[in-house]
């Protein structure tokens, strides 16, 4: 259930974002992109953190004590998009503390 929830509501938008903005050049000549859509789809994404961040309040990870498929998803797509100027809202204190665990795991090193 939550790898669904974070593949559909968050990383999805946030991809897309990316392909349909920042991303273009490399996407325009394979896929069908639509630009005036991007800044949306970021901000759809933003906002899907925002509701994951006040869920996952007493937990620490996605779906609680232990590592899922959803956080490694979700990290794998955060780490990369931080850099690509979707930056995570520092407002969302719950989601800076969980990727900053799940960016000190030795696999996330690698």
């Amino acid at each position: 259930m939550w790898t669904r929830r974070i593949d559909l509501n968050i990383v999805e938008p946030m991809a897309n974002g990316f392909r349909y903005s920042d991303g273009i050049k490399m996407f325009e000549n394979r896929i069908h992109c639509i630009p005036a859509a991007g800044a949306d789809l970021k901000a759809i994404a933003q906002e899907k953190l925002t509701w994951l961040n006040d869920l996952i309040a007493d937990r620490s990870f996605i779906a609680g004590e232990r590592l899922t498929l959803a956080d490694i998803l979700l990290f794998a797509f955060v780490d990369f998009f931080v850099g690509v100027r979707q930056p995570l809202n520092e407002a969302n204190k719950n989601i800076v503390a969980w990727h900053g665990r799940m960016k000190a795991r030795p696999s996330a090193a690698a």
